[in-house]
Formats: C-alpha cells, sequence, structure tokens
C-alpha cells in the first residue's frame, strides 16, 4: 500500500497535523471499543506532535500506552531515558491520567523484560502507532540490517554507529562514547501490527531516509522502507525532510 505523504509548512504544524490525526482515531476508537490502546515515540522529532497531542479532548483513562524502546542499562532518573522523556513530555502533562502506561524497563533484565511486555502488547491490540524514521532510516531502534522476520514483540537490538551519532548529535549524552551500544525494542512485525502508523519526521537531516523509505525498494537496509507494506501509514513531513522526494 502507497504510504500517506503530507508535507506541512513548518514543523510546528506538522506536530498539530500528527496529533489531531491521532487523536481524532483514538477517539473513535474508544467510541467502538470502550478503549484505545497506543504505541508512543521519543526522540526530537515528536516533540511538537506531543505537545499538540496532550491537548485534544480525548478520554485518556480510557488510553492504555505502550513504549517503543529504551537503552539497556539506563536509568529512569538519567537525562537520556526515554521513560523519563515520555512521563515529563507526555504522561504527567495529560488532564486525566492514562489506564496504564506500559514502558520498557532498561535497567531490568533484557530477555525478562522482552517477555513481559510482549505479553501485555499481545493482549492489546494496537489501535494507533506514533513513531518516527530514523537518520539511518530505523523504525524504533530496528538498526539496518534490521531483522523483518521475527514475530518477538520486543527484542534486544545493537545500535549502529549512525544511530549512536544521532542520539549525541541531538544532545542526549555528553560524549558518543556514552551513547549505549545496546537497546530493548519494539519489533518491526510487532509495529506493523497497528491498525495506523503516524510517522512524525521533520528536519533536512532527516530526508536521504525518508526518500529512501518512501520511494526506495522495500529492503531491511532501509528499515522505515517495510511501512510501505502496510495497510495504513501517514508520514507528516516538514519541507526540509520532504527536499529529496521525487515529484510526481
Amino acid at each position: 500500500m502507497p504510504i500517506n505523504i503530507e508535507i506541512s509548512a513548518d514543523k510546528v504544524a506538522l506536530g498539530k497535523a500528527a496529533a489531531t490525526h491521532g487523536a481524532r482515531l483514538i477517539r473513535e476508537a474508544i467510541a467502538k471499543n470502550g478503549s484505545a490502546n497506543i504505541i508512543v515515540a521519543t526522540g526530537a522529532s515528536q516533540f511538537e506532535m506531543l505537545q499538540e497531542l496532550i491537548k485534544e479532548d480525548i478520554a485518556w483513562e480510557k488510553v492504555t500506552a505502550f513504549h517503543l524502546d529504551e537503552y539497556i542499562g539506563l536509568p529512569i532518573t538519567h537525562p537520556a531515558s526515554f521513560r523519563a522523556y515520555l512521563w515529563d513530555r507526555f504522561q504527567r502533562r495529560l488532564p486525566r491520567p492514562l489506564k496504564a502506561f506500559h514502558y520498557v524497563a532498561g535497567d531490568e533484565e533484557p530477555k525478562a523484560e522482552c517477555c513481559r511486555l510482549g505479553e501485555l502488547i499481545r493482549q492489546s491490540p494496537i489501535d494507533v502507532c506514533f513513531a518516527g524514521i530514523g537518520e539511518n532510516a530505523h523504525l524504533a531502534f530496528n538498526d539496518p540490517p534490521a531483522d523483518f522476520d521475527t514475530e518477538e514483540a520486543y527484542l534486544v537490538v545493537n545500535l549502529d554507529e549512525a544511530c549512536r551519532k544521532q542520539q549525541f548529535g541531538e544532545g542526549w549524552f555528553p560524549t558518543f562514547d556514552d551513547v549505549p551500544k545496546q537497546a530493548i525494542s519494539m519489533s518491526i512485525r510487532q509495529i506493523l501490527k497497528a491498525k495506523t502508523i503516524i510517522l512524525s519526521v521533520p528536519d533536512a537531516r532527516k530526508a536521504k531516509a525518508v526518500a529512501d523509505s518512501l520511494q526506495g525498494p522495500v529492503t531491511n537496509l532501509v528499515p522505515s522502507s517495510i511501512l510501505q507494506q502496510h495497510a495504513d501509514t501517514t508520514v507528516y513531513l516538514d519541507p526540509a525532510s520532504a527536499s529529496l522526494l521525487k515529484k510526481g
């Protein structure tokens, strides 16, 4: 299925558009099923989207959220912790508490944590997955060459140099050597089980990954290219991140 592409004037408008889209789907899921299950991402690409999503009129007490990924060995007190990011930028700012938020605990035993989260998400069909695309085209922390085949919901992954450079470049760690080399990540197959996937991808540094993912061949060397096979994915771009897309 072709990926829907929406280009906004800037990253603020991008965030608003992605949040409005996702909020509508969450409300529809609650109206239909009495509850909704979502996946929430982190990183600099999600700042504006999350800022807008928390403003939406949603019965948050009927929403269960899952976390995409976390560094192995990083406590929640670390400035780069994705759990801390989601608490500070999303969960604590909601007007009403979530039904549940299932965080990835990177400082727990990794295989046991993957099993725990896998059992939880198997019981919770995902209505909306909010995500991004990495500079190396990773999806969650599935760096190239990504595992397109495993049916495990969460897995331990090795972070490649490009991914670690992105994390350092975004200012999460004081030096490149401080960036962890492994993480727990939601798998590609689990992400694809979401009914709808909404990607927020601003900035020129993402332009090549965007073009390769949306208009190139599907390959595990460009992990986000697998989204071309998903039935309902929309990517929200700004002019900079869309700059290398072929017209027509």
